[in-house]
Parts: structure tokens; C-alpha cells; sequence
């Protein structure tokens, strides 16, 4: 392949990854979950971190499954800063950040965290390999087998000790 070729090869696959996210928020804010789990793999994998404590689902039935619960909450999600590494014509990661609003609460921020994806390419489609949320900040569980999380608040900040000077 010319190096131009690839060049544009590299730049298309950046781009149908970079819309992945993209359209997972999409089809969040419209409860398409028949969408959102067709944007994994088929041994696609979705794991949710909330006070160190894990749960997920592998493979689309599982996947609809969890989604199900999840959008119960109705979440809307931003997505932003997406970081994207290739690794070969067929496999890629990358990074995104998310700020979480609730449609049932008047878009009232609920949560803020990150994803670390891993990407695949199936038949000529970038799909999400796996799905790792951290949740840095979560208000409301939007996946009933976890334990309904403690609300997180930021912690107060220290007041500087006054000390009196010597005269």
C-alpha cells in the first residue's frame, strides 16, 4: 500500500471510532438498545466500576440485559475528549470522558467518570471490543446488580492554619 493509502486508511478508522462514542450517547437519549448493543462486538464486553466494586455483561444477550436496567434511570450522557490509539489495521483503545445528566430528575447532573475502550474491526466495521466505565462521581445506580452507590461529594477543602508571626 502507498503511504498516502494508508495514511487515509488510518485517518478513515480514526474517524468510525471516534463516532462510536458518538453514537452510543445517541442511542442512550433515544432508549435504543437494540442499537447501542449492536455497536459491540458480538463478544462484546461492558464493565461498570462504582465505589471498587465491578459488574458487566459479555455477549449481546447479556448486554441487552444490563442496558435494560441501565436506561431505567433515563441517563444522558456528554461525551468528550476522545483519545484514540491505533493498533493495527484490526484493533485500536482509546479514552473518552462523560458527564451524566438524569431526564427524569430536569437534566440534573448525576455523575461524571471515564471509558477505556478497546476497539475491534468485524467484517470491515469498528465496533467496541470492551467498555470499561469508571465512575468518578455516580448519584444514581443505573445498574440494579450493583448495590445502590453512596452519593459521592466533593470533599471539603482544608483551611489554611493561621499561624502568628513573630514581631
Amino acid at each position: 500500500m502507498s503511504k498516502n493509502k494508508d495514511l487515509l486508511e488510518a485517518l478513515l478508522d480514526r474517524e468510525a471510532i471516534r463516532d462510536l462514542p458518538l453514537r452510543y450517547c445517541d442511542h442512550v437519549w433515544r432508549d435504543d438498545i437494540d442499537g447501542l448493543v449492536d455497536l459491540f462486538a458480538k463478544d462484546g464486553e461492558f464493565i461498570m466500576a462504582i465505589n471498587n466494586k465491578e459488574t458487566g455483561a459479555k455477549g449481546h444477550a447479556a448486554l441487552l440485559e444490563i442496558y435494560q436496567s441501565g436506561l431505567a434511570i433515563q441517563p444522558r450522557p456528554f461525551i468528550h475528549n476522545h483519545v484514540i490509539e491505533l493498533l493495527d489495521d484490526k484493533k485500536a483503545r482509546g479514552r473518552c470522558y462523560l458527564d451524566l445528566r438524569s431526564a427524569k430528575k430536569n437534566m440534573a447532573f448525576i455523575g461524571a467518570g471515564y471509558y477505556a475502550d478497546t476497539y475491534v474491526k468485524e467484517k470491515g466495521i469498528w465496533k467496541f471490543q470492551r467498555r470499561h466505565f469508571t465512575a468518578l462521581r455516580i448519584d444514581d445506580n443505573p445498574v440494579a446488580a450493583l448495590p445502590a452507590p453512596e452519593k459521592t461529594k466533593p470533599k471539603p477543602t482544608a483551611k489554611a492554619k493561621r499561624t502568628a508571626r513573630p514581631r
